[in-house]
């Protein structure tokens, strides 16, 4: 059987997969004209409808986690994958609607173009002390995601096209930064919907042609049973493993670049649709990367049988087997429009945090830029943290993969729990969301070094329960704005 990768010598193949490379540099330059504001650049203006809204929202998402990471776990560990499928898609149903819609009409309001914004303008914070500790978790942590979707790219290109790894970075990076400079937001939106297209060819044409190679989803499962038996039990690995998967979606509603989609949507009431379609896509997509698991390890048996011998090379390598060039371009395209789809949108985020929350509100003190400086600006931040976030995935490989480890859980923790108490408690107080962020932090941090062998328990788990527990016990004991109820009534109809 060829290699996973031979077949982008082929030229129609290469055809496809550069293709894939250049289209979002050419809708960059499409929606330029549309990019005119700071909000425009940040939130989209406040223009998105509810498709390219549902669908960016899974896209950025998911990434190469679920085109790789998860196909390649249903591989490894059978049907027990479904479990952290199950998190996300019930956690990120409902944060659509019942926190993002209030959190639309709030930040509207307000004039909130930032996640730091919105803390501040909920907590009436002049001292400015919220803004800076949200801004400095998502500083450190995204930055570093940022560098981690970079290497990864980088390495796909590599492989893909065997060039040099210096040479892959420098690509990925520069088909980020060109679009994100011409079109901010809209281009990063629009983009992550192509890309959306392009997972969901992949997730569900593999699956079905892989299963049907089979014999069918009663063959895959006889299969599967007589290598292991673990592998179609979903309880093999235990509660522990369990709890620790379902964890996974409390993530979500701290991931920055996930909840300023809900900021973008053009009208909140349109949040209802939105959840629909992107419930109904997550769903699918999920349900087609853990059947490239379970048929991957029915057909290849051995995970000896891949390239570099890891079970996350299973969606390349029956690509490869069971398509013709052109599709098989495609594909290998999107796993890098995966990718990237997850990096463009963090980079915004912190772009976004350091030009809003660091230069115009700490630095400048409030001080109205106008749009056309305002725009320059953000511009060229998105330019010089691009850069940065490379150099960091070049030269501090050990660093970032060491933040990244706690990247998806810390911002999860810290955030997340702060945001939902912050739009549904009127008594959160801005200390409390504080002490909450702090301790969701250091407790991910704890709980991954010393504690998570131990109990077997994903650290966001107990990170978001202390978390949660932290903010109310401080908002108790504080006091908490005045003119809460006016401030409450700003998230309803």
């Amino acid at each position: 059987m060829s290699s996973a990768y031979e077949m982008l010598k082929n030229p129609v193949a290469f055809a496809a997969f550069l293709f894939t490379l250049l289209l979002p540099i050419f809708v960059g330059f499409l929606v330029m004209k549309r990019t005119k504001t700071e909000e425009d650049f940040f939130v989209g203006g406040r223009a998105m409808d509810k498709i390219t809204v549902a669908l960016s929202a899974v896209s950025s998402g998911r990434s190469s986690w679920l085109v790789l990471g998860l196909s390649g776990m249903a591989y490894k560990m059978g049907v027990t994958a479904v479990w952290a499928a199950v998190g996300y898609i019930t956690v990120e149903m409902l944060q659509f609607v019942y926190m993002g819609m209030r959190l639309r009409r709030f930040s509207e309001k307000f004039n909130a173009i930032t996640v730091p914004d919105y803390f501040e303008a909920r907590f009436r914070d002049t001292s400015k002390i919220v803004r800076l500790v949200v801004s400095i978790i998502i500083v450190i942590f995204l930055t570093s995601y940022v560098g981690a979707q970079f290497n990864a790219g980088a390495k796909t290109l590599s492989a893909a096209l065997g060039i040099s790894l210096f040479t892959g970075l420098i690509i990925a990076v520069l088909m980020i930064v060109v679009y994100m400079v011409l079109g901010g937001f809209i281009a990063v939106a629009y983009n992550d919907v192509i890309r959306a297209v392009i997972m969901i060819i992949g997730l569900t044409v593999l699956p079905a042609v892989a299963v049907a190679k089979v014999g069918g989803v009663n063959a895959v499962l006889e299969v599967l049973h007589q290598l292991n038996p673990k592998y179609v039990d979903p309880w093999a690995f235990g509660a522990g493993v369990v709890i620790g998967f379902l964890g996974i979606g409390l993530g979500s509603p701290g991931q920055p670049h996930i909840i300023v989609r809900y900021m973008s949507i053009n009208d909140p009431d349109r949040l209802r649709q939105s959840t629909v379609i992107g419930t109904f896509w997550n769903v699918v997509l999920a349900w087609g990367a853990i059947f490239v698991g379970l048929a991957g390890r029915a057909l290849v048996p051995e995970v000896g049988m891949l390239p570099n011998e890891s079970e996350e090379m299973i969606y390349p390598y029956l690509s490869a087997q069971f398509f013709g060039p052109l599709l098989y371009g495609i594909l290998m395209g999107g796993i890098f429009a995966a990718i990237l789809s997850t990096a463009d949108s963090q980079l915004l985020v912190v772009s976004s945090t350091v030009v809003k929350d660091f230069y115009q509100e700490v630095i400048r003190k409030g001080e109205k830029l106008d749009e056309k400086t305002a725009l320059k600006i953000s511009r060229v931040t998105v330019l010089v943290i691009g850069f940065l976030a490379a150099i960091l995935a070049y030269y501090a490989k050990d660093i970032i993969f060491w933040f990244v480890l706690f990247a998806w859980g810390g911002l999860g923790a810290s955030i997340g729990p702060t945001l939902l108490l912050s739009l549904y408690w009127k008594r959160t107080t801005k200390w409390g969301v504080v002490a909450g962020m702090i301790v969701g932090t250091i407790t991910t941090i704890v709980w991954k070094l010393y504690l998570k062998e131990v109990t077997g328990l994903y650290e966001l788990v107990p990170a978001f329960i202390f978390a949660l527990i932290a903010t109310i016990l401080v908002s108790l004991v504080t006091k908490p704005p005045e003119n809460v109820e006016e401030l409450m009534k700003a998230m309803e109809a």
